[in-house]
């Protein structure tokens, strides 16, 4: 009897070797070796790894709420189905992005999920919980009173000013359509069409995109 594990032990156990209480580690390999005397981590596990945090970890939650309701496909709870696909991908040097190729997508996935550069990861993020009252690009002069408005060049690093508009609805769309001239530049320069193409009508006018 000495060697029987019962149901409730066994549970608790399968529970403790879970990634962030849902991932199941099914590596045929170390993950973690130590390689002269320093651990290091397997690049595939470091990514899918970080991306159950992101979506199943309370701590990372608390300091990034816009991730919270995010979750994983139930196939890529397996680590090695996960590996499967990104080493299929060009992922050296990039990071693993949700919502370019699907605008607004909250569940990581073969068909959603993309490697970009950190670059393009940060052109595309609206960083809307640090952006205050106004919309995105906007910014209120408060020595005119008059909204002004406002976009970073990825090319240039500069951030450009386009004016000062009496509203602040004037002010966002000169935004938009500046980001959509350098989304367009942008996707002119990318091989995959995938990307290409979400670039192309992600700043479009919200009319217009409905109807491609």
């Amino acid at each position: 009897m000495s060697g029987w594990i019962g149901a409730s032990e066994r549970k608790k156990m399968q529970k403790t070797r879970l990634v962030c209480g849902v991932g199941i580690n099914d590596a045929n390999y170390v993950v973690q070796p130590r390689i002269n005397g320093k651990q290091v981590m397997c690049p595939f596990y470091r990514v899918w790894q970080s991306m159950l945090k992101r979506c199943y970890g309370p701590k990372y939650q608390a300091k990034r709420p816009t991730y919270i309701g995010c979750s994983v496909v139930p196939e890529w709870l397996s680590f090695m189905a996960f590996r499967a696909w990104m080493i299929m991908q060009d992922w050296q040097g990039r990071e693993l992005d949700k919502d370019l190729l699907i605008q607004g997508n909250k569940v990581y996935g073969p068909q959603a999920c993309v490697f970009i550069s950190g670059g393009l990861n940060s052109f595309t993020t609206d960083r809307a919980s640090d952006r205050g009252e106004w919309p995105i690009g906007v910014y209120l002069d408060r020595q005119s009173g008059r909204f002004r408005a406002q976009c970073c060049n990825p090319f240039s690093g500069e951030r450009e000013s386009l004016g000062y508009f009496t509203c602040p609805d004037a002010a966002h769309e000169a935004w938009r359509a500046r980001k959509h001239e350098l989304a367009l530049q942008i996707a002119a320069l990318h091989a995959d069409p995938r990307v290409a193409k979400a670039l192309s009508i992600r700043y479009l006018k919200q009319e217009t995109a409905n109807d491609l």
